[in-house]
């Protein structure tokens, strides 16, 4: 798929290179919220199957010596959105980059390394969000991870996206 994202996306760096990259846009209507506002609005909606799979996922990776990485949902109810800086945890991921209209998070690991930004494009009432998913594989283990996630991925990102729709 070949990738439309803005020149200034901060994942650009990311894309050359990669084993799997990924991207999905949706119209939203737009109050001026930042990109990890909708980012934390969106999976705070994480759709009851996608919960499953995560689970489901930390009990299979975790017996062969991955790490449990919890939910997409697993923030920390008590600080707010504005308090966040890089380097702090979000769910699953780590904050790399943080503006208003962007974040970068990732989560990286010995088989693997995962980013994903979400990316704002106000016009009007309206915003244009980008979701990018970029990963580099290390090994053989982490292409046959890839082998199962990609097509499952392909499928979780749009769902999740579509949450938003209903706000």
């Amino acid at each position: 798929m070949p990738m439309e994202l803005p020149a200034n996306a901060d994942i650009h760096p990311y894309l050359p290179q990669s084993y799997f990259a990924d991207s999905h846009s949706i119209e939203l209507s737009y109050r001026g919220e930042s990109a990890l506002e909708i980012y934390f609005e969106m999976v705070s909606r994480t759709p009851k199957w996608v919960n499953f799979l995560m689970d489901l996922r930390n009990r299979i990776v975790s017996k062969l010596g991955l790490k449990h990485l919890g939910r997409m949902a697993d923030l920390d109810q008590n600080k707010p959105v504005e308090d966040y800086k890089v380097g702090d945890q979000v769910g699953i991921f780590s904050i790399v980059s943080l503006r208003h209209n962007e974040v970068v998070v990732e989560d990286c690991d010995k088989h693997l390394n995962v980013r994903l930004s979400f990316l704002l494009v106000p016009n009007g009432n309206q915003v244009t969000l980008h979701a990018t998913t970029v990963v580099h594989v290390k090994n053989t283990f982490g292409k046959v991870y890839m082998f199962f996630v990609a097509p499952v991925h392909k499928v979780i990102v749009p769902k999740s996206l579509n949450s938003l729709i209903a706000r």
